[in-house]
Order: C-alpha cells, then sequence, then structure tokens
C-alpha cells in the first residue's frame, strides 16, 4: 500500500481521541440527570482532523461511506460512521504493516499520484470514489486530448490519431509527426516510432475501448487499475517529451 502508514494510523489515532464520547461533568453545585454525551475535542478541531481523515479512508477503504453503517449517526453521535471506518482502516494498515515487517516486502511501491500528470489528473476523483475502471477511461481521454492539442488536430482520435502522430512518414500540412529521436534513417527511428504506435494502438484497442464499450463489466481491482494507468502514464510521458515536427 502506497501511503506512510505510520502518519495515517496516528492521524485517525488522533480522530478517534477527539470523537470519544463522554459524560460531561455536572457544573459546580448543580445536579443535571442526563444521558447525553460528548466528544472530547471541539467541533472546529475534529471536523479539521475529519477532512484529512476522509482522505485516508478514501485510499484505504474506498467503499466507507456506503459499506459503513450510518444508522448510529443520528441517535447517537454524528461521528459514528467515521469512528468505525476508522477502526476498519486502521486494522487495515496494521496488517498491511505487519505483512510488510514479517516478509521484509521492500519492493518499489506504484502509486497512481506519481504517474504523469495527465494520467492522475484525468482519474483522479472517480478514482478517490473506487471507480477504477472509469478512471482508467477518463485518463485515456485525458491523454488523448493533451495529444491533440500538441498536434492541434481534431479530426481524428485515439488509435487513428496515434497511427498518424507516431508515423515513420514526413509530415504533411495538417498531419505533424511526434518524434521521440531525431530522423536519421536508421532502423532505431524506425523501430521507435513503430513501437510507439503500436503501444499506443494497444492502450486504446486492449484498454480503453473494453473497459468503455462492454456493459456489465465487473469493477477492476484496485492493482490491475493500476497497471492500466501506468501503461497511459508510459503514452502520456512519451507525447510530451516528443519533439513536434510540421511542415
Amino acid at each position: 500500500m502506497s501511503i506512510d502508514i505510520e502518519w495515517a494510523r496516528a492521524e485517525l489515532a488522533r480522530f478517534l481521541k477527539l470523537t470519544e464520547l463522554y459524560s460531561s461533568p455536572d457544573p459546580p453545585g448543580m445536579v443535571i440527570f442526563s444521558s447525553s454525551l460528548a466528544n472530547r475535542g471541539g467541533d472546529r478541531e475534529i471536523v479539521a482532523s475529519a477532512q484529512i481523515v476522509e482522505q485516508i479512508l478514501d485510499r484505504v477503504l474506498p467503499q466507507w461511506r456506503t459499506d459503513v453503517p450510518d444508522d448510529l449517526n443520528d441517535s447517537v453521535n454524528r461521528w459514528c460512521q467515521h469512528r468505525e471506518a476508522v477502526r476498519r482502516a486502521d486494522a487495515v494498515l496494521l496488517r498491511d504493516a505487519e505483512v510488510r515487517e514479517r516478509l521484509g516486502d521492500d519492493s518499489p511501491q506504484l502509486r497512481a499520484g506519481a504517474m504523469h500528470r495527465w494520467v492522475w489528473d484525468g482519474a483522479r476523483a472517480l478514482w478517490r470514489s473506487g471507480h477504477f475502471r472509469e478512471a482508467v477511461t477518463a485518463a485515456a481521454r485525458k491523454v488523448n486530448a493533451e495529444t491533440q492539442n500538441k498536434v492541434a488536430r481534431r479530426d481524428v482520435s485515439e488509435t487513428t490519431l496515434f497511427q498518424s502522430v507516431f508515423s515513420k512518414d514526413a509530415a504533411k500540412p495538417g498531419q505533424p509527426r511526434l518524434r521521440l529521436m531525431a530522423d536519421d534513417g536508421s532502423d532505431t527511428f524506425r523501430s521507435v516510432h513503430r513501437g510507439a504506435m503500436s503501444f499506443a494502438e494497444g492502450c486504446f484497442a486492449g484498454i480503453r475501448n473494453p473497459n468503455s464499450h462492454e456493459d456489465g463489466l465487473p469493477e477492476l481491482p484496485e492493482h490491475e487499475a493500476l497497471e492500466q494507468l501506468a501503461a497511459f502514464s508510459v503514452l502520456a510521458r512519451w507525447v510530451e517529451s516528443a519533439a513536434l515536427d510540421a511542415p
């Protein structure tokens, strides 16, 4: 899990402490018979903590808003759902930390937020709500749109667009090219651009199209969606770094 576990667990623990319920003592010289409970922290402090905690929960338990019951929010305290979700998330983080410690898993971590900004900008909102398949589709649309912007074309898109921009043929009026290296007539030049063209076609034909056009598909597991985002991130970096060749 690509998250600072120690920091996240500390934030969760702080929220639990702030939202702990207790019976406030009676004022001096007075006896008040009441079953109402109050939170340890003040409203402003709790709300500020909740802003951070909700982002942690969205990462650790993307479906917490629907999976964790909220029926006690009205009858007991408005933060009951948050508290239960925090306990569940902390258990997940604790086990993740334990697994890493026990197995010595120090392999590199793949983080969506570290991918090319076009990809993550396109995917972010849907990703955080747990809509991984739609997030990948949105990232693909963003890469396509930014490529169109770079070559100033709206008449073609997706596979046809990338076949054109990575073509080994010389640029023509209305058909600029993207060059990953100078055209020196070498096999390397031809191989690089043929590979980029084929890779782009695979991204759109093999990832984007099925995600967009197949009804009733189950939600993508997060790790598979990350792999698909990574493919579009590679393509986005190639496009952004490529030199524009226009006649």
